[in-house]
């Protein structure tokens, strides 16, 4: 018998999720976001959050913000919940967010050394545009900025709802 994997439900972040969504936070990043970060952005109209939820249980979390491009500025998932394609559909769901507010084209930093990232962005049509040198804070790390063009075109929205169909698909 093949054991079902429970799917997560992708919500909107709320002021009251704040103590999972710094648990994951600390537990993905070396320098986490303080508290009153999150809060802000959760106020700020240009931006959206989402968490993922199983059975309840905040188990990863993800922001955009969108003027004319939707920029996504954190993607984690708890390390426990790692490899259960739960970045993939908040992923989806920040992208499916800039759509709605019509950014034409999306952009991400990331870790030079982040290749499981880095595959799962070239997957959903983001490409190496730059580097930025030095960028993270704690080891010096370089940046690639990465960006997916033309998310508008119906393309691209195809690519988007043909890897959305197939993942939901997966029986786990």
């Amino acid at each position: 018998m093949t054991e079902r994997v429970e799917q997560p439900v992708i919500e909107t972040m709320q002021a009251s999720d704040m103590e999972a969504v710094l648990r994951i936070d600390r537990l993905s990043f070396p320098l986490p976001w303080m508290p009153e970060a999150f809060l802000t952005e959760l106020k700020n109209r240009s931006a959206r959050y989402f968490v993922a939820r199983i059975a309840g249980e905040i188990v990863g979390f993800g922001g955009v913000w969108v003027i004319l491009e939707a920029h996504i500025t954190t993607l984690a998932v708890d390390p426990l919940f790692r490899g259960r394609k739960i970045g993939e559909q908040l992923l989806i769901a920040l992208l499916e967010e800039g759509l709605r507010r019509r950014a034409r084209r999306a952009t991400l930093e990331v870790r030079r050394s982040n290749h499981t990232a880095q595959q799962l962005y070239r997957k959903y049509g983001f490409h190496e545009a730059m580097i930025r040198r030095n960028y993270y804070m704690d080891n010096q790390e370089d940046a690639l900025v990465m960006w997916a063009d033309n998310i508008q075109t119906p393309l691209y929205r195809a690519l988007l709802h043909q890897l959305r169909d197939s993942l939901n698909s997966d029986d786990g």
